[in-house]
């Protein structure tokens, strides 16, 4: 079982017949009230981000979920497709499913699928990744006092904001859990 104090950032546990995976937590107590847990979740089927607070004497069943290599092939339609490792099977989650990580997949790039019941439900990206950038606007030297980003799309189609200096071609490394630039490559 996992209880109000279990849950920080990761942990994973059954909320509403469905997995659900911490993103933030912020534990807090109140005068002559029981504790509280503000928390910020991911139900891994749906791909749903939501928040909710718990009251302190809650407590969840822990769930059981599998996690794999696999390698992401291509996109068909609305789906992702993706094979394993190590049996080379070939399957697909959809792009509900994975939610915003969708924006971050590039083609033959090596991630870890997570399973639940057998089945893959979503996908665990790395925390920092390299993208090429395919279009964005010329920068302009001018009378900036503070950080001014502009708009650049990434090979993967995602939009991120980066700053005036960053042009065609750069490589960049981008936050996948926040889709903040966090440098050049």
């Amino acid at each position: 079982m996992i209880y109000l104090t279990d849950l920080k950032p990761g942990a994973v546990f059954i909320y509403n017949n469905a997995p659900h995976k911490v993103l933030t937590s912020e534990h807090s107590k109140q005068g002559r009230g029981g504790a509280i847990m503000r928390t910020r979740l991911e139900n891994l089927i749906t791909g749903a981000l939501f928040e909710h607070t718990f009251k302190g004497n809650e407590s969840f069943p822990e769930a059981e979920i599998e996690r794999k290599n696999a390698q992401f092939l291509y996109k068909e339609g609305t789906d992702f497709n993706f094979m394993d490792s190590k049996s080379f099977e070939q399957f697909s989650i959809s792009e509900q499913q994975l939610g915003h990580k969708r924006n971050y997949l590039k083609e033959g790039i090596e991630i870890e699928i997570l399973y639940f019941q057998s089945k893959p439900i979503n996908i665990n990206l790395p925390i920092k990744m390299n993208f090429k950038i395919s279009y964005t606007e010329p920068g302009f030297k001018g009378n900036t006092q503070s950080a001014t980003t502009k708009p650049a799309t990434l090979e993967s189609g995602a939009e991120v904001q980066v700053p005036l200096f960053i042009k065609i071609g750069d490589t960049i490394v981008v936050d996948t859990r926040s889709g903040e630039y966090l440098g050049r490559a």
